[in-house]
């Protein structure tokens, strides 16, 4: 049966770390009205023994968002679902693809792949605490393991357990030996295997993360029979040339092509916004370096950004003063 977010997640903007957060998010949504968004990853204990609940601030505008929790105590993410959709989110999301020692030192992350039923036991409690969905990002293995048999036995458990819908980053992780960068670079992306695993498992919804930065390959990629492209560093960093035709490409809508200049204009009374509730202006800026990424301009658009956006009393006069020179370098381009 389709659920709420079935059809958002035909295309998606994967949770990074330190990237996609509330102002980022409303940045991408100015692009899609459609693609599914996620938030960074916020830790179980840090909602439910710490009490940050500020982690969880966002804007309805935002929507549709999901929430992606991180941690291995059933329980304690039982909780984090729960007060993560009292906060409004769509979907909860378990973690279980991120390498880095951080999170390994907690036990969650993609060193979760290594016990697929301690994973299925998390999504059980998760799925009876919440009415909204809960989703799984996994990797197709680590270490050692063979993906050729990790992966399905991964799968079979958590869709056992309930699960409806996974996004499976197309690489294994390195737990020891590689930095969370170098995980995301170095080891082989495998897609003929994410394709097998969707023909082995029709049922499951399964999206594919990891290598693109075109909307030509998700295209590609999706008409071989997968379910759902997740877009990573490319969306943040390009978000003009990934998002800005999403819709009217991957979601067949009407809607045209989005004008990196009108998102400007849009980001404005946001900008203004935050200003005026104590916000400082790099807080937003900074996740709009890359809007005209390969234009005339787009060089001194990221440097009056850097290099103002952190100054006391900087505001939206900085970012049109940016904008002008973008215009400026059209024209005589």
């Amino acid at each position: 049966m389709a659920t709420n977010l079935e059809s958002h997640a035909r295309m998606s903007v994967a949770p990074m770390m330190d990237w996609t957060d509330r102002h980022c998010r409303y940045l991408h949504r100015q692009f899609s009205k459609e693609a599914l968004l996620y938030t960074e990853m916020v830790t179980a204990p840090a909602l439910v023994r710490g009490g940050a609940l500020h982690l969880l601030d966002h804007s309805p505008q935002e929507h549709p968002v999901a929430l992606q929790l991180g941690g291995s105590d059933p329980e304690e993410l039982a909780q984090a679902a729960k007060l993560g959709e009292g906060a409004g989110y769509q979907e909860i999301n378990l973690n279980v693809g991120c390498p880095s020692d951080r999170v390994q030192s907690g036990t969650f992350g993609a060193i979760l792949m290594k016990d697929p039923g301690l994973v299925a036991e998390c999504c059980v409690a998760m799925r009876e605490a919440v009415a909204v969905e809960v989703t799984v990002k996994c990797r197709i293995g680590v270490d050692d393991q063979d993906p050729q048999e990790t992966l399905p036995t991964f799968l079979e458990r958590v869709s056992a357990a309930g699960i409806n819908r996974v996004i499976i980053h197309a690489r294994k992780a390195w737990l020891k030996g590689l930095s969370p960068k170098e995980n995301r670079e170095v080891p082989p992306l495998d897609y003929d295997l994410v394709l097998a695993m969707k023909r082995q498992f029709p049922a499951l919804h399964i999206s594919i993360n990891g290598g693109f930065d075109a909307l030509q390959d998700a295209e590609k990629i999706l008409a071989k029979g997968l379910d759902g492209v997740m877009f990573g560093r490319a969306a943040y960093h390009q978000p003009a040339r990934i998002l800005a035709s999403v819709d009217a490409r991957i979601f067949g809508t009407k809607r045209d092509t989005v004008r990196a200049e009108d998102v400007v204009g849009a980001m404005l009374p946001y900008i203004e916004a935050h200003l005026v509730s104590g916000g400082k202006l790099h807080q937003v800026t900074r996740h709009m370096l890359g809007l005209f990424a390969g234009r005339p301009g787009a060089r001194a658009w990221r440097r009056v950004l850097s290099e103002g956006a952190t100054r006391d009393g900087a505001g939206t006069q900085l970012v049109e003063t940016a904008l002008q020179e973008v215009e400026l370098a059209a024209a005589s381009a």
